[in-house]
């Protein structure tokens, strides 16, 4: 089975990545919304990243604009909402789909590996979650209700077992 460095992403600022890059990282994997309820989140998010990011954990930001059109706007403008608003400095990546036939192919292993309440694979808003472990398989999945620092007690005990 695939883990998460098998695949290739482009970031908001046009480059790719190549999610090996991040091999041996604890990584929070995230869809995002500039216009959403949950936008706040990004606060929390940052905060995970600048507590941990020395210990090796790294926030992945995916916009999303499936759930309500909550993200419509260009890559430049989804960068400087979230540097303006929430200083987010963790890496942000091109805006995608995360459901459907369109879905990109990380969020579509990402769902397969860790699925929602009852098996379920779709995503159902902004915000949800993937922990990552350091070999790249993912650990678990958490609802977009579910605040960046309530993971922390997780991301904790995944860089205890790295």
């Amino acid at each position: 089975m695939p883990t998460v460095f098998d695949f290739q992403n482009k970031t908001l600022g046009g480059g790719n990545v190549d999610l090996s890059d991040y091999r041996g990282k604890v990584l929070l994997i995230v869809n995002t919304a500039s216009k959403c309820g949950f936008t706040p989140q990004y606060k929390g998010l940052e905060s995970v990243y600048q507590q941990f990011k020395d210990r090796g954990v790294v926030v992945l930001g995916f916009p999303c604009n499936q759930f309500g059109a909550q993200e419509p706007g260009a890559a430049d403008e989804i960068g400087a909402f979230c540097e303006k608003n929430y200083g987010v400095s963790f890496p942000m990546f091109d805006k995608i789909d995360v459901n459907g036939d369109d879905a990109d192919p990380l969020f579509k292993h990402l769902k397969q590996a860790a699925p929602g309440v009852m098996g379920t694979e779709a995503i159902k808003w902004n915000f949800t979650k993937f922990l990552v472990k350091p070999d790249g398989t993912v650990w678990k999945r958490y609802a977009p209700t579910t605040k960046p620092e309530d993971m922390v007690d997780d991301i904790k005990a995944l860089l205890k077992s790295a």
